[in-house]
């Protein structure tokens, strides 16, 4: 379960130091002098944190075993850390793989037929999935017409394509949700999914995330606790295994 992690964590190379951060309402971001990485903050903080006096003062290296942690709230720092030094442009531009919100996760792919998993209620193009047989939302906060997660363990197997949240990496629940979909093509989407290559070695086809370039609009926006996705702060990929 936590080679995923692992392989994360290594990822992280920066020494930077945060000097801030913050878990607001709806995203959690970190700040170093030179970087910012925002992730969806997640309720839970039954467990002890890691480091009880917070991330602050903390290296991106270190701060990133947060990732780890059973205190989700911590965890959502982790992620932020992970994303600080992994998803910036640099990053981005090196890998090429720079990608236009519009179809930033789904460019190229035709659900025509498939039986398709949304996992989290993710913001997609107008249209995108009109042509796919069947279509299931799995949520931990279900709205009318979605299927609580517990679903997933009966629903996901017999799903031809599955997109899921990139907040599964902070509550803990993607190992399980990769094994579930290991017959599915499988997207990793959201500002939380970190620009990790090492990440498509564990069953992942896709990951489709954001770099931060609006540094102070980025922070205002979680720690304002602002409705709706960080997506205007800054730039999106794509990265993929099928993808030149």
């Amino acid at each position: 379960m936590w080679e995923l992690y692992d392989a994360l964590i290594d990822s992280v190379a920066s020494g930077e130091k945060i000097e801030r951060a913050v878990s607001g309402r709806i995203w959690t971001a970190v700040e170093t002098a030179n970087l910012t990485g925002v992730a969806m903050t997640t309720e839970g903080e039954s467990m002890i944190p890691m480091y009880p006096g917070g991330v602050e003062g903390l290296t991106l290296r270190e701060a990133a075993v947060c990732a780890k942690s059973w205190n989700l709230v911590e965890a959502g720092f982790g992620m932020a850390a992970v994303n600080a030094c992994c998803n910036t442009a640099g990053r981005m531009d090196e890998l090429g793989c720079s990608e236009p919100y519009d179809n930033y996760c789904t460019r190229g792919l035709d659900f025509t037929g498939m039986t398709v998993g949304l996992v989290g209620h993710l913001k997609m193009p107008s249209g995108t999935l009109d042509a796919a047989e069947q279509v299931y939302i799995l949520e931990r906060h279900p709205k009318p017409g979605d299927y609580p997660d517990s679903a997933c363990e009966y629903i996901l197997p017999g799903c031809d394509a599955v997109l899921i949240t990139g907040s599964s990496l902070v509550n803990k629940t993607l190992p399980r949700l990769l094994e579930l979909c290991r017959d599915a093509y499988v997207i990793l989407t959201g500002p939380t999914v970190p620009l990790c290559p090492a990440l498509l070695d564990f069953g992942i086809d896709r990951l489709a995330g954001m770099c931060v370039t609006d540094r102070d609009g980025a922070w205002d926006h979680a720690a304002g606790g602002r409705d709706g996705p960080p997506f205007r702060y800054g730039r999106t990929f794509l990265l993929g295994r099928d993808l030149a």
